[in-house]
């Protein structure tokens, strides 16, 4: 097995896909994780207005509607959480995802004091704070705040890892990469997309430039900019095509670089070589 081949066995993404299959196997997921543990009750996920969040909402929404009618439970809700950094600059986007996702509760935190206050603290004792670093505080607040939500309202939190972020490592350590359930896991960036057209999402919301939105000296830089690589050349890499070497090398000098953020903390026991 060469590593193209150890990579896509380990997202477990398929060539093609029924969109309309992948919806219903990510409904019952979720709805299933919810019977196994009875003792929660809500899912909490933050909506960014990009396609992963909106897609990972809507989904999570139309589980809960069913579990609802299956067990005739008004408890089981669904929290959509806006986390903006005082001013955000799509705030339309998340807005209109949560149009289109139509959460049961509706949340928004500023989580731009809390973030300030830690890098104010850490300059307090003579440290510096990059932009970089600053932009990794901002994706664990909003973790921490997805957490405290769901704490208060026996619920998990919902993760939007998708395989063509993952094989990238483009997510937070401990951040946006910290979740108790991933609903997208299997599928790529593009195979999100088709899953959003099944759903009738307005098509703004999936044909939008990715970005992060974290780094204030690059404001809604684009991930394949950041990447050095792009999205089609991503999930075509994912879904068992051809493609040019350069692409190639940049995708698995990525998935190396960032192993360390898909596995549990090293312990001794750990075969951390592998």
């Amino acid at each position: 097995m060469n590593l193209q081949e150890q990579i896509i066995a380990e997202t477990g993404v398929q060539p093609e896909i029924d969109p309309q299959e992948e919806i219903r196997k990510s409904i019952d997921f979720l709805k299933e994780y919810l019977y196994k543990n009875s003792f929660l009750k809500t899912f909490v996920l933050g909506i960014s207005g990009g396609q992963d969040s909106t897609l990972a909402g809507r989904l999570t929404q139309m589980a809960m509607e069913e579990i609802r009618q299956e067990t005739n439970d008004s408890d089981y809700h669904f929290i959509a959480v806006r986390l903006p950094y005082g001013n955000q600059a799509d705030e339309d986007d998340a807005n209109q995802a949560i149009e289109f996702i139509q959460p049961d509760t509706q949340i928004e935190v500023d989580i731009k004091a809390a973030v300030d206050a830690q890098v104010v603290s850490l300059k307090a004792v003579g440290m510096t704070v990059s932009d970089f670093n600053k932009g990794n505080i901002k994706a664990r607040q909003r973790m921490i705040t997805q957490y405290a939500i769901a704490g208060e309202f026996s619920g998990a939190v919902i993760g939007t890892d998708q395989a063509s972020e993952n094989i990238t490592g483009f997510f937070t350590k401990f951040g946006d990469g910290a979740a108790d359930i991933v609903p997208l896991f299997r599928l790529d960036k593009r195979q999100g997309k088709q899953l959003l057209q099944a759903l009738n999402a307005p098509e703004e919301l999936y044909t939008k430039v990715p970005t992060a939105d974290l780094e204030e000296e690059k404001p809604l830089i684009s991930d394949e900019d950041a990447l050095g690589v792009t999205y089609e050349e991503i999930d075509d890499y994912l879904e068992g095509k051809k493609i040019s070497n350069k692409a190639r090398t940049t995708i698995e000098g990525l998935w190396q670089k960032t192993q360390h953020k898909r596995h549990q903390p090293i312990s001794i026991f750990t075969d951390f070589w592998k």
